[in-house]
């Protein structure tokens, strides 16, 4: 109870957004019937959906106004020039928190942000 268990992601061009989430992490989408333009998210871990962004992006520079998620992935550097060879972008740079894990952020090719982090026990 009261832990994550399901999230979405918002796009201007939700095809697009599959197909980078696809290729950074793996994931399988599926178009799901109903009122709104809607893909079901399958992941190694929660599920998720993918829907058409109601409403602008926020300005570039302005902060990100969402609940960002961060993925655990096994390298965060191979990762990262993944994210970054499909036409993503550093939000902020690899970073150490102490004793438990590499984190960063980026944007994807919707100006989604977006977390990865690689448990790492010895990061400083």
């Amino acid at each position: 109870m009261n832990g994550p268990v399901y999230f979405e992601i918002q796009a201007d061009n939700p095809n697009r957004a599959a197909w980078f989430y696809g290729e950074v992490f793996g994931w399988k989408f599926e178009k799901a019937a109903g009122l709104v333009e809607y893909w079901r998210i399958e992941t190694a871990g929660i599920q998720g959906g993918l829907l058409k962004r109601p409403a602008q992006v926020p300005p570039p520079l302005s902060g990100t106004n969402a609940f960002v998620c961060s993925v655990e992935v096994e390298s965060f550097d191979k990762a990262s020039e993944k994210i970054l060879s499909l036409g993503g972008q550093v939000a902020l740079p690899k970073f150490a928190v102490p004793g438990r894990c590499w984190q960063g952020y980026f944007i994807d090719t919707d100006g989604n942000t977006f977390g990865i982090f690689q448990v790492d026990g010895a990061a400083r």
